[in-house]
């Protein structure tokens, strides 16, 4: 199959790689010339516009940054001359009211259309084991299904378009809401002499173990912000009271992927004004 990847940075150009080494025919685009020649090292092959890719791919993934710039993406995909029975995959984390009006757009020119963002990051991406959390049609989805599941360890059809992100938000809210407990839990053992470190080895043995635990010193902090937006944001649509993640939206503002290696590596991090360290002799944070 013809697949082509529109945004081959960190995420996308890994995604790239595994889709070709599965035997498609991939090409890729990317305004960023660093990032396509990375990204083109191996059987990907480099297009030279968004017009050029279009008329070339039976599926197009689209992994970008922002909600406008998937919108500036389907347009330009749509000025072209697309294959009869293309479909348009945004893999990137977007507003699920986004892709119901990308995915309007395309149903005028009978263009197929998933929004399937995915889980786990760039070590899933490096290893192929992401997971897909897919909206749209069956027909769509199961389209898709085996591009998908050559960077995936799973590719789940969660609901129509937009229930993708959907879900998306969901394992975000989660993922916050650990690296605060992660944190305050890891901060109280510092405060009572325990290395922080070994007692998150620890607790990966325990049935306090999280995914968000087992990567805690490699977490890089980059959307917090964005994903709780987009969650609280949602919540309101449908008038519905997250009191606990209003907290979590807070913490997480003022947290640091330099605060965790800190609290992890060294005598002393810091959190919400105060000194976290070791003090056997009298356990208080302050």
């Amino acid at each position: 199959m013809h697949v082509g990847f529109i945004g081959a940075g960190a995420m996308g150009g890994l995604m790239a790689q595994h889709v070709a080494d599965s035997g498609h025919q991939v090409m890729a685009f990317d305004t960023d010339t660093e990032a396509l020649t990375a990204a083109t090292t191996g059987r990907v092959t480099a297009a030279d516009s968004t017009k050029n890719l279009a008329c070339n791919s039976d599926i197009i993934l689209i992994m970008v940054a922002s909600d406008n710039q998937s919108r500036a993406v389907v347009k330009n995909i749509l000025e072209s001359e697309c294959r009869p029975g293309m479909t348009i995959v945004v893999t990137a984390t977007n507003h699920p009211d986004t892709m119901k009006e990308l995915a309007n757009i395309c149903e005028r020119r009978s263009i197929g259309f998933v929004d399937a963002p995915v889980c786990y990051g760039m070590q899933g991406a490096k290893q192929g084991n992401l997971v897909s959390l897919c909206g749209g049609s069956k027909s769509d989805v199961d389209h898709v299904r085996p591009i998908l599941m050559c960077y995936s360890r799973s590719v789940e059809h969660v609901g129509d378009i937009g229930a993708g992100q959907v879900a998306k938000t969901c394992n975000n809210m989660m993922h916050w809401a650990a690296c605060v407990a992660n944190f305050e839990t890891l901060a109280l053992a510092k405060s009572y002499g325990l290395d922080a470190q070994k007692m998150r080895e620890t607790l990966l043995k325990c049935p306090a173990r999280n995914t968000t635990l087992e990567r805690w010193d490699t977490s890089r902090f980059t959307w917090h912000e964005k994903d709780m937006d987009v969650a609280l944001g949602l919540s309101q649509e449908v008038g519905l009271s997250l009191p606990f993640f209003g907290q979590v939206d807070q913490l997480m503002k003022r947290l640091t992927p330099d605060q965790v290696r800190r609290l992890l590596y060294e005598d002393s991090t810091d959190y919400l004004g105060q000194t976290v360290r070791a003090q056997p002799s009298d356990p208080v944070i302050g």
